[in-house]
């Protein structure tokens, strides 16, 4: 389980700490700030559009085999970022490491499974739940701190003893497993890139006002889309996992997800404006004020996962998500003169609450799917978890396109009737078992 979580501490700390050090690296390559996101986009982008077809690689050649693969990729890809000499290798670089990034997250849940026995398997979940928000919550003060005493190339310089020795554990620790031999089917890989490559650059451009570029954008990935689940239909293994969807408790457990993670993506992204531009507070001062949500997220997850395995997702995730729409909606009467304190208990019932949903629904997931699709049940978990994101992005895009930063209160009363809806959702599983 160490190599797991020192594999998803990486590919989850890179998504962050890069989006910190931007200036720098903007200053020091010489490039412009709208031209430097490119190192933070290109990682996303490349994340998004590999994870389904690399999870069915999953399937198809054993997850350790595919795993080690990313692992290595990853580690490479770091050396080769700290290596770069100007912003278009620096590109290459991040394109690179978002496939192995890709890997570790698609593989990660399905090795979850192989690791733990049936009756700890929430244990697991939860244990890989509390790493990710624990990682999240790290990221800017590592970067703060390296950046403090080192040039940006150590961002991704210090990724490379930890991969090598997470490789060496990996290679002696995870479990042998079989793969289906099945053939990859790359026309709907291609068609898989396209849909969520489109629509969610498509989205984007919308949402900053980029004209009809970005309509032209969503129509042809609202095409390959539908192209995509018609050449999937009746297939028995899908890069698109299809199959999954149709059953009831994964395909319930998939939409909760989006829509908790379209939830999420709107405060994460709009209270920041708020205490700096409305509350005049520093940036370290934010970052401060926002760590209890990824605190709370990580206690909360430790022992969600051990009540998952007795109990069914569908309660614990609706009582998380109704706990977090009642943390939002407290956050949305914020006004000035807030004091810190007002800020910080309603952030942390936000993070309890999310974290009561999170690890019960992963482990309802992995465990609904066949044993012989924990890859594509793992790269869905991941799909969703960015659909959602992007979503709430892009939401929140619009409210400050609208209304400006100022209204940021107007994004919190949003995310909270996200929120429960996503406990709607969830509820509907409340008969269903915690999963095989």
């Amino acid at each position: 389980m160490l190599t797991i979580a020192l594999a998803i501490v990486l590919a989850v700390m890179d998504q962050v700490i890069v989006s910190v050090a931007l200036p720098t690296i903007a200053r020091e390559l010489h490039a412009s700030a709208a031209q430097s996101i490119w190192a933070v986009n290109a990682y996303q982008l490349t994340v998004v559009v590999a994870l389904l077809p690399l999870a069915a690689l999953g399937d198809k050649l054993g997850y350790r085999r595919v795993f080690l693969f990313g692992l290595a990729l990853f580690t490479l890809a770091s050396v080769l970022c700290a290596l770069s000499r100007n912003l278009p290798e620096l590109v290459a670089a991040r394109v690179l490491q978002g496939l192995g990034a890709a890997v570790l997250m698609a593989i990660n849940p399905a090795l979850v499974r192989f690791t733990y026995p049936r009756s700890l398997l929430g244990r697991g979940v939860g244990l890989n739940a509390v790493m990710v928000s624990m990682s999240n919550a790290a990221a800017p003060s590592v970067a703060a701190a390296i950046l403090a005493h080192a040039s940006w190339k150590w961002l991704f310089a210090v990724n490379v003893p930890i991969g090598l020795l997470a490789f060496v554990i990996a290679g002696r620790a995870l479990p042998r497993t079989p793969g289906s031999g099945k053939r990859l089917d790359w026309i709907s890989a291609i068609l898989n890139g396209l849909t969520f490559g489109l629509l969610i650059l498509g989205a984007g451009r919308v949402a900053a006002g980029g004209g009809s570029s970005g309509w032209v954008m969503l129509v042809i990935g609202a095409a390959a889309a539908a192209a995509l689940v018609r050449r999937e239909l009746g297939r028995p293994a899908p890069l698109f996992p299809i199959d999954l969807l149709r059953i009831p408790l994964f395909g319930l457990s998939a939409a909760a997800s989006a829509i908790a993670f379209c939830a999420l993506a709107l405060p994460l992204i709009a209270m920041p404006f708020f205490i700096q531009d409305v509350l005049g507070r520093s940036a370290v001062e934010t970052g401060l004020m926002m760590t209890p949500w990824p605190l709370a997220l990580a206690f909360a997850s430790a022992f969600s996962g051990r009540l998952a395995d007795r109990y069914p997702a569908g309660l614990l995730g609706g009582a998380g998500l109704a706990i977090m729409a009642v943390g939002l909606a407290c956050a949305s009467t914020l006004r000035v003169g807030a004091t810190d304190l007002d800020i910080i208990w309603r952030l942390a019932l936000c993070g309890l609450g999310f974290g009561l949903f999170q690890a019960p629904n992963n482990r309802a997931m992995i465990a609904s799917a066949p044993l012989s699709r924990s890859g594509a049940a793992g790269g869905m978990l991941a799909t969703a978890r960015l659909i959602g994101q992007t979503s709430g992005a892009v939401i929140t895009g619009v409210v400050f396109h609208v209304a400006g930063v100022g209204a940021a209160g107007t994004a919190m009363l949003i995310a909270a009737g996200i929120a429960l809806t996503a406990s709607v959702v969830s509820t509907l599983r409340i008969r269903m078992p915690a999963g095989a």
